[in-house]
């Protein structure tokens, strides 16, 4: 049963039936989004592979022993293993770490896939298997065995995705024009004599070539059934795809449904390689064709729209972003910005769109996107400070001709298009462990006063942020070698005239790496009560603190009650708050020295995606009274059931910190169906609230609009068919409710959920 939400757009039968076939798949099991085991979570890299869980083939483990985080991955599958994996290249000449041999896989992967037509389509194309199915995805061992021992420090990563490709360069140019870019630079790199270029370029010639021929199967495959079909409509349909897939294959894209068929197939090509990048900002990207079409008359808004509608179904995790600035500073809505939107409004459902605000945006584009969060209560659109993003951006040392052109891109991180690779997502530092660490050595060296304990917090955190930037560097040693990301660079500025991957050193713009960081809320809770119930008013020691954790406070409530009752993050108390700016400031100065072998610092994010849910048993209890089998808070937003003053207090906590000097972190807020009663527009709070903390240096917020009694109730009974498309914003993506695995459930669940501000 879908979700009822009034909209002023109808889907069309067509569309309906599309819908229907998407929703489908997603509740049926066949889009899951699975990790290996919780440490991935956590730490961002499994031990095992080194990227997501593969879903099948040799690196492919048990049903039992993985974890689902959602149902919003863009492969879907079909229930087998990839059916040539014993004659993939590296399994029949050799397997050596090198673009060409990674090369030479990729283009017999996609030979070997199909080119898949579905009735009702216009915009076609999808995949069922990924390529470290039949590849395998691991780093060398000197890579995984420091991996291992970085755990044991408080950190973690790997690199894989999560950048933002430049589209435009594409459409622009089509498959046929960036592989004569790809073969020019061949030439200049040969006649220069560069061996590490020449082989590089050689791989991308295999990759681009493959892609060819790929986007023309679907054209002969949508030719060939056309022949057969006795239906009219259906006939044209596929004759539609031939057409459009030919133009694709010999040249770039023409019309505003090329231009979408375009994006589509970009997405299938790339995310065989992996999961998890933006793609920018759709409006920008498609505004030309679409004003070109209507000129023409060759298209109108509905069918744009539907367009769009389609774009979605194929692959809803597509993080596309909307409105923002120009690059002179002037308002980025156009014409696609609504069709965008109003697109999702006809679907709702899960969906990874951003609106970029800023006080000059268009004011009614701006309140009908906060009328759409509100309706279908799911987070979509999120709504993100373009402000704060570029702003975050220039204060990292990005040119503003790379910074204008930010765009959301990812659960709560954004990108310069095009022009930056920074691991965004994949790197973390568990802020909980190196406090634990100045415990134990300020109980040993009998320290007395906070002062003095803070100094050896301090010298914890640097000893793990020291030892993540080792690994890192190890990491980027081999990253070109072990997975490039050859598609993605075919859009990326300079990549190419350069003969680099985007994954090498010296191939992205601006290589900036991105750490998120877990537990800082648990973190400034924990030293407040540390600084006034141990050093202030010397009720406890360290020992004794020391030994309640390790016993997860057993035998010791009344201490933990004690721990429990001071002032707790997300209620606007300056007491707590100070220490917040002040963890805040210390991660912020720890990483502006470190610097990576690209060249570039490192920018820590007070936030951590989706560690929380399961670090709490791994890391056990903690002195802020938080016991071992709870999560740990969910990004910077204050532990579960801590902030009692309400959104705003929580809110004015948050803004304590210039979030434009760090990279990202939400505002996640679940707000009651009742809290809209009586109100006539029921978007105005979420407007207004929006605004006022967006104005104040905020840069997203997730709002969900969910009746926990139901949440409750689909917890108990996830095969009610009443409960199977409740769908929200699980951290930075929507998913599905009841897919999620049963952990993840209980988490949200147990999240504040307003009934009133």
């Amino acid at each position: 049963m879908k979700q009822k939400v009034v909209s002023d757009f109808i889907a069309t039968p067509r569309i309906a039936r599309l819908w229907k076939r998407s929703t489908d798949l997603s509740k049926g099991g066949k889009r899951n989004v699975l990790v290996d085991n919780p440490e991935f979570l956590v730490y961002h890299w499994s031990g095992h592979s080194a990227g997501f869980s593969p879903a099948t083939g040799e690196m492919a483990l048990e049903d039992s022993e993985r974890i689902n985080v959602g149902d919003h991955n863009c492969r879907v599958d079909i229930g087998t293993a990839y059916p040539y994996a014993k004659e993939m290249p590296s399994k029949v000449e050799g397997f050596e770490y090198s673009a060409f041999n990674w090369a030479k896989d990729y283009a017999f992967f996609l030979d070997h896939s199909p080119a898949e037509v579905y009735p009702d389509e216009i915009i076609c194309s999808e995949f069922h298997w990924q390529l470290d199915e039949a590849r395998k995805f691991v780093y060398p061992p000197e890579v995984t065995d420091l991996g291992f021992e970085l755990r044991q420090l408080g950190a973690g990563g790997t690199s894989l995705a999560h950048t933002c490709p430049d589209l435009s360069i594409g459409l622009n140019k089509g498959w046929t024009g960036l592989l004569s870019d790809v073969k020019a630079s061949l030439e200049k790199w040969k006649a220069l004599g560069n061996e590490e270029r020449i082989n590089y370029l050689q791989a991308q010639v295999l990759v681009v070539e493959a892609i060819i021929r790929f986007t023309r199967r679907h054209a002969d495959k949508a030719t060939e059934l056309a022949g057969k079909e006795t239906d009219q409509a259906q006939k044209i349909l596929y004759q539609k795809i031939a057409v459009n897939m030919l133009q694709l294959a010999t040249g770039k894209p023409e019309t505003f449904e090329q231009a979408v068929q375009f994006i589509q197939l970009f997405q299938v090509v790339e995310r065989i390689n992996g999961h998890g990048n933006g793609y920018g900002r759709l409006d920008q990207l498609l505004i030309d064709f679409y004003r070109k079409d209507i000129a023409d008359g060759t298209l109108t808004k509905e069918e744009a729209r539907n367009l769009l509608a389609e774009l979605y179904l194929k692959y809803g995790g597509n993080y596309f972003s909307f409105g923002g600035r120009n690059e002179d500073g002037s308002d980025a809505t156009n014409e696609v910005s609504w069709v965008g939107l109003e697109a999702y409004d006809m679907l709702g459902g899960y969906n990874h769109l951003g609106v970029m605000w800023h006080p000059d945006m268009n004011p009614a584009y701006y309140t009908y996107a906060c009328d759409v969060v509100t309706r279908h209560g799911c987070g979509v659109p999120t709504l993100v400070s373009y402000d704060v993003m570029r702003d975050s951006e220039l204060y990292s040392g990005y040119r503003y001709e790379d910074a204008w052109n930010v765009s959301y891109s990812g659960c709560q991180w954004y990108c310069a298009v095009g022009s930056e690779y920074s691991d965004h997502d994949l790197n973390c530092l568990v802020l909980i462990t190196p406090m634990l660490r100045a415990i134990d050595v300020a109980e040993k060296e009998s320290i007395n006063d906070f002062e003095t304990f803070w100094q050896i917090y301090e010298q914890e955190v640097e000893k793990t942020a020291a030892a993540l930037v080792h690994f890192k560097n190890k990491v980027y040693e081999w990253q070109s070698r072990v997975w490039p990301e050859m598609v993605t660079t075919l859009c990326m500025k300079d990549a190419i005239e350069k003969g680099l991957d985007i994954t090498a050193i010296g191939g992205a713009r601006n290589a900036y790496t991105s750490v998120n960081v877990l537990g800082v809320p648990n973190v400034v809770d924990s030293l407040y009560a540390i600084k006034r119930v141990i050093f202030e008013e010397k009720k406890y020691t360290l020992s004794n603190l020391k030994k309640a954790i390790a016993n997860n406070w057993e035998g010791d409530e009344i201490f933990r009650q004690i721990m429990l009752k001071q002032e707790k993050f997300g209620n606007d108390f300056d007491g707590v708050d100070a220490i917040h700016i002040r963890v805040a400031d210390n991660i912020l100065k720890t990483f502006a020295t470190k610097r990576n072998i690209k060249g570039f610092n490192f920018r820590p994010s007070l936030f951590q995606y989706m560690g929380h849910t399961y670090a709490g048993p791994m890391l056990g209890a903690t002195p802020d009274g938080r016991l071992a089998q709870e999560p740990v808070a969910h990004g910077c937003n204050p532990m579960h059931g801590r902030n009692t003053e309400g959104i705003t207090a929580t809110a004015k906590s948050l803004l304590k910190v210039p979030f434009h000097k760090y990279q990202g972190g939400s505002l996640q807020i679940e707000l009651q169906p009742k809290f809209f009663d009586g109100r006539e527009r029921k978007g105005e709070f979420i407007e207004k609230f929006s605004k006022a903390y967006m104005k104040n240096g905020g840069i997203q917020i997730n709002f969900n609009v969910i009746d926990l009694e139901k949440l409750k109730q689909a917890v108990e009974e996830p095969e009610n068919p009443e409960y199977a498309d409740i769908v929200v914003k699980v951290t930075g993506y929507s998913a599905h409710f009841v897919v999620m695995d049963k952990e993840f459930q209980k988490e949200f669940v147990a999240r504040v959920n307003y009934e009133a501000v």
